[in-house]
């Protein structure tokens, strides 16, 4: 028992055997594996959970440990003294003998640790060796467990060598781990010298950050306050190239309308009493800018004012892609050289002028080769119709042209369809030329006014669109009369042309209804300056047809005044008959045909006068003929002239009754309805 061991090395001079009491003790023996107290028994006895088998590994693997603690105290930098071995250190067991003093049997249990003595509790237990004695025990192989267990066995050289190779390869293993932990540790102390570093730089860019936040709201609010004026007093290198040399188009616009307003800025400064050297050195610059830029406009103009004069060229395409998408130009010109703009402007008008007046020259002559109806004096209300052929001729010319059809002068027929027609396009010069068909006078007059307002528009809506805002609109529209001045006067001589001899009421009425078409068709298009042509063409219209009613008054007044007031004979009245005159019928359809084209008309036109005097006519003439064909008027076979007369007109205004449009329809439309009620009840 390794007390009565103790006992005896505390006492060398007494019997080392031991009391009677302790070797009956059925405890297992607590001795040291090692043989003899290490000089570790203490710290080992003080760390319960090492087991007492590892008291070799510490032995055997002390440098390792204190290598790997010495370098990571070297690396950390750490105060703490590195644990060292003294040689001459006092005996382990005088020491653990002075610390538990001499050993007795009645030592108090108080006074030892649970771990190294024996109390009387351990006296009391009751064991059971399942009947075996302790010899018998011993014996046995659980005695002999429990001494492999329990007991100390001292190692040989094989166990050493055995585990020797173990010990080895953890020792390289804790010296790979004390070589990546200092090398994590560097790393780490690296990252923690860069953090430091980073967070330095960090607050430094904070810092500037600020300053540089600081000096921009300064510049910022300097600029603001300084940038208009440094825009007005400098010209870019860029601008200067562009204006000198670039091509004129959409970015040059831009370009000259940055000029322009450096240009007004700088003059708008100068006039101040107030100079400074930046303006003085600006204005030479700006003011070359400004000449070279007008040079350049001049230049640009000229060639599309010549471009306008060369044949076949079509003028609007022209006027829309290179005057209209340029129009500043004229605008910066007219502002910094009025006199040269002015110039320009004349020009420009000169040549328009030229312009229309020659193509619409050709178009009258193309025009004029259409061959038309020819209706002269012998075609009016009270001609004698005896058999004739009927004539076509060139309006060019008065040379006759037999075996031309045949046409009508009083019937309107489908010639009512140049009103209602919705296609705006005049004929081509081309196709003019080319047809052979006879028309009627209408027919040239509206090709030409429509060509002709069709292109007055399109050059009052550039005019417009071009010269303003730098010229006035009052201006403009000289400029425009100024134009179309000679063409207006040219479309008024075809006019008088095409009116002047013919008899042709109902072409002449067209014309008039046409030409007032055209008014309300510009005043929709917003182009008051056409307005005087319109009034010059009606002036030549009217007039012409109250001559024209007048002399088919005129016709049937001699008529009725060839009649005579004498008496027929019995014989005569009998073989008279009672059919409708053709007067009646000529006036029926010029009635008609005149209603038709005045659905629209009120009670003050010309016509209409002229229509009550030339009806009021033709009544007196049916009377005459009765008279003088019947006896007198009253009589049966007279009266049944006059109601099959009046009932033809009224039949052939059937359709101008049923419509029952205008006031001028219903009022003549009720008065022939009188006629023929008055003559109705012996008919």
């Amino acid at each position: 028992m390794w007390l009565d061991r103790f006992a005896a090395q505390q006492q060398p001079g007494r019997n080392n055997s031991p009391p009677p009491s302790n070797r009956s003790s059925p405890l297992p023996r607590r001795t040291s594996r090692s043989g003899g107290i290490s000089p570790y028994t203490t710290s080992q006895q003080q760390r319960p959970g090492i087991s007492p088998r590892g008291s070799s590994l510490s032995l055997v693997s002390n440098d390792s440990s204190s290598s790997l603690l010495a370098s990571s105290r070297r690396a950390n930098g750490s105060a703490l003294r590195q644990s060292t071995t003294v040689d001459d250190a006092p005996d382990p067991e005088e020491v653990l003998a002075r610390i538990l003093g001499p050993l007795s049997v009645d030592v108090a249990p108080a006074q030892h640790s649970s771990s190294t003595g024996i109390t009387e509790e351990d006296f009391e237990l009751e064991f059971d060796f399942g009947g075996l004695s302790l010899r018998e025990l011993a014996e046995s192989d659980d005695a002999d467990q429990l001494e492999t267990v329990d007991t100390y066995r001292p190692q040989t050289v094989e166990d050493f060598e055995r585990d020797k190779a173990k010990f080895e390869e953890l020792h390289r293993s804790i010296r790979a781990c004390d070589d990546i932990l200092n090398s994590v540790e560097t790393n780490l102390t690296s990252f923690r010298n860069d953090l430091a570093a980073v967070s330095a730089d960090i607050e430094s860019l904070q810092a500037r950050s600020t300053a540089l936040s600081v000096r921009l709201e300064n510049r910022k609010a300097v600029e603001k306050a300084l940038g208009p004026i440094v825009e007005e007093l400098s010209v870019s290198p860029m601008v200067v190239s562009k204006i000198a040399e670039g091509h004129i188009d959409e970015a040059w616009i831009k370009t000259l309308a940055e000029v322009d307003k450096r240009a007004m800025a700088h003059k708008k400064n100068s006039q101040q009493q107030t100079q400074n050297k930046a303006l003085a050195d600006t204005g030479p610059l700006l003011e070359k800018l400004v000449l070279k830029a007008i040079e350049r406009i001049r230049d640009f103009l000229v060639a599309q004012i010549k471009a306008l004069r060369s044949p076949n060229i079509n003028a609007q395409i022209i006027q829309q892609q290179n005057f209209i998408k340029f129009k500043d130009l004229f605008g910066f010109l007219n502002r910094h050289q009025p006199v040269l703009a002015g110039e320009i402007c004349q020009a420009y008008l000169n040549t328009m002028r030229w312009y229309y007046l020659n193509q619409f020259t050709r178009y009258e002559k193309a025009l004029l080769r259409l061959k038309l109806h020819v209706l002269d004096k012998n075609d009016v209300l009270g001609h004698d119709d005896s058999p004739t052929t009927r004539r076509t001729t060139l309006l060019s010319s008065s040379k006759l042209a037999p075996g031309a059809p045949p046409h009508d002068a009083f019937n309107l027929g489908r010639r009512i369809d140049v009103l209602k027609n919705n296609n705006n396009l005049a004929i081509s010069s081309y196709l003019a030329e080319e047809d052979t068909s006879t028309h009627y006078l209408e027919t040239v007059f509206r090709n030409f006014n429509l060509a002709l307002i069709d292109n007055a528009t399109a050059e009052y809506t550039f005019l417009a669109g071009f010269f303003s805002p730098a010229l006035s609109y009052g201006t403009i529209s000289r400029h425009f009369t100024q134009i179309f001045e000679p063409t207006f006067s040219l479309g008024q001589q075809l006019t008088r042309q095409l009116v002047s001899e013919t008899y042709d009421g109902l072409g002449v009425l067209l014309c008039l209804r046409l030409n007032q078409k055209y008014a309300f068709e510009l005043q929709r298009r917003r182009i008051p300056s056409v307005d005087s042509y319109i009034n010059g063409t009606g002036m030549e219209l009217w007039p012409r047809l109250q001559s024209i009613m007048d002399a088919h008054r005129e016709s049937v007044k001699i008529f009725t005044n060839g009649l005579g007031t004498k008496q027929p004979t019995a014989a005569v009245a009998k073989a008279a008959s009672a059919a409708p005159h053709v007067v009646t019928q000529r006036f029926g359809q010029l009635l008609h045909g005149i209603l038709a084209l005045s659905t629209e008309a009120g009670d003050d036109e010309p016509v209409v006068a002229s229509l009550r005097r030339l009806g009021g006519e033709v009544e007196r003439f049916l009377e005459g003929w009765s008279r003088t064909r019947f006896g007198e008027v009253e009589g049966r076979k007279g009266r049944r002239f006059l109601y099959n007369n009046w009932s033809l007109v009224l039949t052939i205004l059937g359709d101008v009754a049923l419509e029952g449009e205008g006031k001028m329809g219903r009022e003549f439309v009720g008065w022939v309805e009188g006629l023929k009620g008055k003559y109705q009840e012996d008919g």
